[in-house]
């Protein structure tokens, strides 16, 4: 079996598989444990909380906005960027439809995939920055989090080397490290892609039941 064969057989499939059960075991056990249940007198519906906990969270409170101006900029370039980079690169649109979906949808043109993985890049670079330097977040860092930043721009670094898709050994390492990331994910920081929604809206839901805006 060639080196070729290997990454896009068997580790793929080992990959796939630890990322879509572990994703899944993750978040079932989310799910599961719940919380305690609340015996006060509800003064307001969890529903309208829920919503407010997940959609006012996307922006910083007013007190609050000028401390947090670095990672509202940093976190929503890199987001924004990896999100149109994941899903509308052209090659990733082309994987999408040869190997998961069977269709395809109209991928970013070239001078938009520039932009998104700039922005990417860019705001990568500033959180980890900033986790580095800031003596505040440099002390609640784990070795965790540096290892899920790394992971990533790797991911992003070896992608944008083999956009020109002229060498294959490129594609091969792009599509390697994509699955250490696959199988790293489910076991680190980076599940909160995934839980970040669940946890808003049980804070908001909490928050709601007992009359508190957030």
């Amino acid at each position: 079996m060639t080196v070729a064969e290997l990454v896009d057989g068997p580790l793929w499939t080992v990959a796939l598989t630890v990322f879509v059960a572990g994703v899944a075991w993750r978040l079932l056990v989310l799910i599961a444990t719940g919380w305690k249940r609340d015996l006060s007198h509800p003064r307001s519906g969890s529903l309208g909380g829920a919503i407010r906990g997940v959609v006012g969270r996307f922006l910083p409170s007013q007190g609050m906005a000028g401390r947090l101006r670095l990672h509202l900029v940093a976190g929503y370039l890199f987001h924004l960027g990896l999100f149109a980079l994941l899903f509308f690169a052209a090659p990733h649109v082309d994987f999408y439809r040869d190997r998961l979906f069977g269709f395809d949808w109209t991928p970013l043109p070239h001078w938009a995939f520039i932009l998104a993985a700039e922005a990417a890049f860019l705001g990568l670079l500033m959180l980890w920055l900033n986790r580095v330097l800031n003596p505040v977040t440099r002390l609640i860092s784990e070795s965790g989090d540096h290892a899920a930043s790394v992971l990533t721009f790797l991911v992003m670094l070896t992608g944008c080397l083999a956009l020109a898709r002229s060498h294959e050994t490129l594609r091969l390492l792009h599509f390697f490290v994509v699955e250490l990331f696959m199988i790293y994910f489910p076991f680190s920081r980076l599940m909160h892609s995934f839980t970040f929604l669940l946890s808003r809206a049980a804070q908001g839901a909490h928050y709601g039941r007992r009359g508190v805006r957030v």
